[in-house]
């Protein structure tokens, strides 16, 4: 199917972990000119130079960002207009778990933290596009959220994590509401478990090297020998991979999902059917 995503200007926060390496790879095999926003600028620099490798038609523009800090999301977007234009998509990808633990023992550096990242962030980056989206009456804003805000399993000992992606999920129907007449879309994806195919993929700051979670080499394997958590239950037992979030993003990224605003999707093999 034909996107029509060739030239659009893309930004993509959090593009060093696991689903943002998948995110900036495909939208520039699509041929867009994808900026990848995070602090790990190196990061970004090796998925840049494998895009070309595998002769993406797209470019891949590493800033180094906080999307904590508005001044250093607005210079993001200034780098974005300077370089490729005004900003057509928006994918809020970056987000992150402070710690695994029991509610009762969540401390409140850990609770800023989240908060700071997972909405802090996606208020930052979705009013520095605001301006180029709205003035065009033309956009696509894709927050990505997570199963742990819709299925209490997902949710264990990650609740206030949880809780703060809740609060994404009302912003995109909200936001999609006021500026649905305005001509830009909000949608959101909950991934389930997704996994990288390699720990070389993502950066050091990823949760897969912050976590107690195990390698995403191993996972394959421990899915073949039946032991692999919150697998058995699962309608499709397979592993979710970064490419199965970048494609759905694309699709709400892209004219063929025109008449869809204020969504939620689940991606997760059937482990959320909200």
């Amino acid at each position: 199917m034909y996107l029509g995503l060739q030239g659009k200007t893309v930004i993509v926060t959090g593009g060093s972990g696991g689903i943002g390496h998948g995110l900036l790879i495909e939208f520039a095999r699509e041929g867009a000119n994808v900026l990848s926003a995070s602090r790990d600028v190196k990061t970004g620099e090796k998925i840049a130079l494998r895009a070309e490798e595998l002769g993406c038609s797209g470019v891949i523009l590493p800033v180094a960002t906080d999307v904590t800090d508005r001044a250093s999301v607005d210079k993001l977007v200034a780098t974005a207009n300077q370089r490729f234009g005004p900003v057509d998509v928006l994918v809020n990808n970056a987000g992150g778990v402070a710690k695994i633990g029991p509610f009762e023992e969540l401390d409140q550096a850990s609770r800023d933290w989240e908060i700071a990242l997972n909405i802090n962030g996606v208020v930052n980056c979705t009013q520095a596009v605001a301006k180029d989206m709205l003035s065009r009456k033309t956009g696509s804003v894709i927050n990505i959220s997570s199963n742990s805000s819709l299925v209490g399993e997902s949710g264990e000992n990650i609740v206030h994590y949880g809780s703060v992606k809740g609060f994404v999920n009302s912003f995109t129907k909200m936001l999609a509401y006021e500026w649905g007449p305005k001509g830009v879309r909000v949608n959101a994806i909950a991934p389930g478990w997704i996994v990288p195919y390699k720990n070389a993929d993502i950066a050091s700051g990823s949760f897969w090297n912050r976590l107690p979670l195990g390698k995403p080499e191993d996972m394959q394997k421990s899915l073949d020998d039946g032991t692999l958590f919150n697998m058995d239950r699962l309608p499709i037992r397979m592993l979710g991979r970064p490419e199965d979030i970048a494609n759905y993003a694309m699709f709400l990224a892209s004219d063929v999902s025109r008449y869809i605003t204020g969504q939620l999707i689940s991606i997760s093999g059937g482990h959320a059917m909200p």
